[in-house]
């Protein structure tokens, strides 16, 4: 029997492996498109059929990620429109949460845009009052491409906002998650009380019980974090 001492959110890409991934032990789907450049906003019939596939097996959830293309996380105008849309559009048809996020450039690298994320979370409580369930919020790896020394303030700030989860891989796209142990351990610390790190990218079904435990966290994500096999065997 599958573990389950870690909710374990399983990154699908489209339709692709969710029945597998929930079969083997997942219990939250980021639904996604386009992995191959870090996710954007899957099609509105993916959305659909996703969200059903998901409520179908009892205990599971689906946020949905809120990204309008690839490349950096620093919007223009009609971008934010098409994410308030997205968001609306997700939350109308059954969507549990959704995963966001955005920055503005600030000399050689990326701030938190406070404006623009105030912005797309305020779309996202409103819709979840007017249809009477709160849709969580997600921010997602746009996360990492702050200063670190910048992080521990953000979670202050994405917090206060009504952020309940921050994906991190605690350092650059493509570092080993070892290597970044320390400082995903630290921000596990600050965010405690105030919102859940979520541990990803290089977090496998081989290792998830480990770096759980390693960091004090009871969640985790990735596009490994079950073993499919057991899930297409079920």
């Amino acid at each position: 029997m599958e573990d389950r001492s870690v909710l374990r959110e399983f990154c699908a890409e489209n339709l692709t492996d969710i029945e597998a991934a929930l079969n083997a032990g997942a219990r939250r789907i980021e639904l996604c498109d386009n992995l191959s450049c870090g996710g954007t906003t899957p099609s509105a019939g993916v959305i659909e059929q996703a969200i059903a596939l998901v409520h179908a097996c009892e205990g599971a959830s689906v946020r949905v990620i809120i990204r309008p293309r690839g490349g950096d996380f620093a919007y223009n105008k009609s971008e934010f429109k098409a994410m308030e849309t997205d968001i609306r559009y997700a939350a109308a048809n059954g969507v549990d949460g959704v995963v966001l996020g955005c920055l503005k450039r600030a000399g050689d690298g990326f701030e938190l845009d406070i404006e623009g994320a105030q912005r797309l979370i305020s779309v996202a409580r409103s819709v979840g009052e007017m249809r009477g369930r709160e849709l969580g919020i997600t921010f997602h790896m746009a996360f990492d491409e702050l200063d670190p020394k910048a992080q521990l303030k953000a979670i202050d700030t994405l917090a206060d906002m009504g952020v309940d989860h921050i994906l991190t891989h605690g350092g650059r796209s493509g570092t080993p998650i070892e290597e970044n142990l320390s400082h995903l351990a630290d921000l596990v610390q600050h965010a405690k009380g105030k919102l859940v790190i979520l541990p990803g990218g290089g977090v496998t079904y081989e290792n998830v019980k480990r770096i759980a435990k390693e960091l004090g966290v009871k969640e985790a994500h990735g596009t490994k974090i079950v073993d499919l096999n057991l899930g297409l065997k079920s």
